[in-house]
């Protein structure tokens, strides 16, 4: 069975590593997509099994627009918001799959895995 590959979006380059290496230890791919001035940095050619998305992210972008964006790249991706809010955020509700605090990665392995064998 191959490993599920999960793509991280963030504007902050630590929080990309710092998922990615949860992610792989759990036995995922760990693919950062980071947040620029000019938008997410999407990588060329991937195929994802689900998406990570902060949903703190640039001025010039919310993570509304961002979970718009990635459901038309992948559609059948799920779509995890990873934020510090204690509830999960409204306005994102009709584009996403889950919600996840940070600072909670067993939740979140968890919530993943769970969406991912959904994808099967």
């Amino acid at each position: 069975m191959s490993k599920k590959t999960i793509l991280i979006i963030d504007d902050d380059p630590i929080h990309l590593q710092i998922y990615r290496l949860i992610l792989e230890s759990a036995g995922f791919v760990g693919l950062p997509a980071l947040v620029t001035t000019r938008g997410v940095d999407f990588p060329e050619s991937a195929e994802v099994d689900a998406v990570l998305l902060d949903y703190r992210l640039a001025p010039n972008l919310s993570a509304r627009d961002v979970a718009q964006v990635v459901r038309e790249r992948y559609p059948a991706a799920s779509i995890v918001i990873l934020s510090d809010m204690y509830d999960a955020p409204v306005d994102t509700a009709p584009f996403v799959d889950g919600f996840v605090r940070k600072g909670n990665p067993a939740q979140l392995l968890s919530m993943l895995r769970e969406l991912v064998q959904k994808t099967v």
